[in-house]
């Protein structure tokens, strides 16, 4: 259209205005001819001696000349109207108005007016100023001037009209390529097994493309192995051409690009053994694209086609296309459709490959954590103890009860206070018996002064009766003294008190034998263990283990079992042994600093060595048998 707007534009009938906008509102041709097309006719309709279309490029307001017409000869000599609009076109881009300036030539006279000026016509978008045209005319007054910015500004408009036209284009392709690619997988989804679906997607790729052969071949290890091929049901893969086509396909799952060939001398990948099936099962051409699942490749589609035929680009995306819409299909087809001992095979190879493989570290790390965990809970042993509260005991307690009924005049110990043998405890009152014993006094030596005025009379009966009432008061005053000094309550050894204290009955009465104190001694003592009885069964005499006080966790208290109480106790709603530990570790005199009957604590005792998935889980097993009675 170019050649003919040309010779139109020099020859000698000029055609209608609407008759070249007609002409180039249907062209459809590429963008730089169509840009060539549209100078020409606004050269033709302007009377303009030349014109460019130029857009920035870059940001630093660099400009790019898109078309130029008349076209200059390569190796010639830039216009100097050309260079003039390119240094214009920074301010017809940022102000975005037409812009008209005189263009000054070499035999023009000084201070003589400019015949001919150069128009910058800005061309605009959504986006703001996008490029400019520039054309140079030559009117004859100012109105031609005039006249030459309207046709080219209303010209403009047929750049977006072109526009606009290779969108729809565009998405006319597009559609059609979903068409095709939505067909072919129908066809593949009739077949719900994976040769017959393999073969679907070959015959049609083979029909619609126009291919002289399609195959498609499935990743099995390293390798690429032939599954169908069009209008072929049975072919060996000791053929040449197979051989042929899956090292052509071998050679595209290796690069992971579409490999075509005859390729053009920019691309980077290698199609050797492309070339080696095209010469060899040819002529023709040849194009092999990976097939991915979830950015892996999974199989390889080989088209082959006459050599006079070349893939457009267009074909190759709606082949692009139509293979993610089918890779799913026809993948899971293939990991599904074979006899179960494959499938458990294959899953497995991929669980181990997933596994070894650089994804999911973390997840990883963690499996393989909890995988040592279980084998270290399967294999390893440890100590097995039973754990169980105590409470300490003494092994000798002494009472000291009131020796007679009296009133109790005062305390002088508390409760846990370590005492020595013969200390005061407590004093009762014995004001009463202080008078008996003044009284039985008095009367002795009453009898004693009988006793001596009688044997001084010489009357020996009567001397006799009273030495005999002198020594029956002295009894009584021997008994009135003992009771007297029981008044102190003493402590019969060394010892602690164990008793609550008695501050409170001071003053009040005390009956004979009632139990005022408990003193029991600090170096013999014992621990009593409350086992329950799921583990009563696993502690033998002889045992040994450590016990550790409340008041002091600390401090551990070697220990052994002397003996098991076969009676059950009821102890926080809960059946208990008790079993009797004798306690080591005393010092030099027998006793265990800080400990004193009656403190509380928790002790272990050291049964065996077991594995640790026993010891954690044991309560657990026991309650499942017991409840499924096993």
């Amino acid at each position: 259209m170019a050649s003919q707007v040309s010779q139109q534009a020099q020859g000698s009938e000029r055609p209608s205005t609407a008759d070249l906008i007609d002409r180039l509102s249907r062209f459809d041709g590429p963008p730089e001819l169509f840009l060539v097309n549209l100078l020409a006719v606004q050269c033709h309709l302007a009377a303009a001696e030349g014109g460019a279309v130029l857009r920035a490029a870059g940001a630093e307001g660099q400009t790019e000349v898109l078309a130029v017409y008349p076209p200059v000869q390569e190796g010639a000599t830039a216009p100097v109207w050309l260079a003039s609009a390119v240094e214009g076109s920074g301010e017809v881009l940022s102000s975005g108005q037409t812009s008209i300036k005189p263009l000054h030539g070499d035999d023009d006279l000084y201070g003589a007016q400019t015949k001919r000026h150069l128009v910058l016509v800005p061309l605009r978008s959504e986006g703001g100023v996008r490029g400019l045209t520039a054309f140079v005319v030559q009117p004859a007054n100012r109105a031609g001037l005039e006249a030459s910015c309207e046709r080219i500004e209303i010209t403009v408009s047929l750049l977006s009209l072109y526009e606009m036209r290779l969108t729809l284009q565009r998405r006319n392709m597009d559609l059609q390529r979903v068409r095709v690619a939505m067909e072919t997988l129908a066809a593949v989804n009739e077949h719900n097994r994976f040769a017959g679906a393999a073969m679907a997607m070959c015959n049609e790729a083979a029909t619609r493309w126009n291919a002289d052969r399609v195959s498609l071949g499935f990743l099995k290890g390293r390798y690429v192995h032939l599954k169908a091929m069009s209008h072929t049901e049975k072919f060996s893969r000791k053929m040449k051409l197979v051989q042929d086509i899956e090292s052509t396909m071998e050679e595209c799952l290796d690069q992971d690009v579409e490999v075509m060939y005859p390729s053009s001398p920019q691309e980077t990948y290698v199609s050797r053994a492309a070339g080696e099936l095209a010469k060899k099962h040819g002529p023709s051409t040849v194009l092999s694209m990976p097939l991915r699942r979830d950015g892996e490749v999974k199989a390889v589609l080989s088209l082959e086609r006459p050599a006079d035929e070349p893939f457009e680009l267009e074909e190759v995306e709606s082949l692009r296309l139509t293979g993610e819409l089918c890779t799913a299909r026809l993948t899971g087809l293939h990991e599904t459709d074979r006899w179960f001992g494959a499938r458990m095979a294959v899953s497995a190879r991929m669980a181990v490959s997933s596994f070894l493989g650089p994804k999911h570290t973390w997840l990883k790390v963690a499996a393989i954590g909890i995988f040592c965990l279980i084998v270290f809970l399967a294999f390893a042993k440890g100590e097995y103890k039973v754990e169980a509260p105590f409470v300490f005991e003494a092994m000798e307690r002494r009472v000291v009860p009131a020796p007679y009924d009296s009133e109790l005049k005062g305390v002088r110990v508390k409760s846990g206070q370590v005492v020595k043998a013969g200390e005061v405890l407590a004093v009762l009152k014995t004001r009463e018996l202080e008078l008996q014993l003044a009284q039985a006094e008095a009367e002795y030596a009453v009898a004693v002064r009988s006793a001596g005025e009688a044997k001084a009379s010489g009357e020996r009966a009567k001397a006799q009766m009273a030495r005999q009432q002198a020594r029956r008061h002295m009894a009584s005053i021997k008994l009135l003294q003992h009771r007297v000094d029981q008044g102190n309550v003493t402590s019969p050894i060394d010892g602690v008190v164990l008793t609550p204290d008695l501050d409170k009955l001071v003053g009040g009465p005390v009956e004979k034998g009632k139990i005022l104190f408990e003193v029991a001694p600090l170096g013999e003592m014992w621990a009593e263990l409350s086992v329950a009885e799921d583990q009563i069964g696993d502690v033998k005499p002889a045992m040994t283990g450590e016990l550790a006080p409340v008041g002091m966790p600390g401090r551990r208290i070697e220990f052994v079992v002397e003996r098991n109480t076969p009676l059950a106790e009821v102890v926080d709603q809960r059946n208990v042994f008790k079993v009797r530990v004798a306690l080591k570790g005393f010092d030099s005199q027998g006793v265990h600093r800080g400990l004193y009957p009656g403190a509380e604590g928790v002790a272990k005792i050291t049964v065996d060595r077991r594995r640790y998935a026993w010891i954690w889980t044991r309560k657990l097993v026991n309650w499942l048998r017991m409840k499924l009675w096993l």
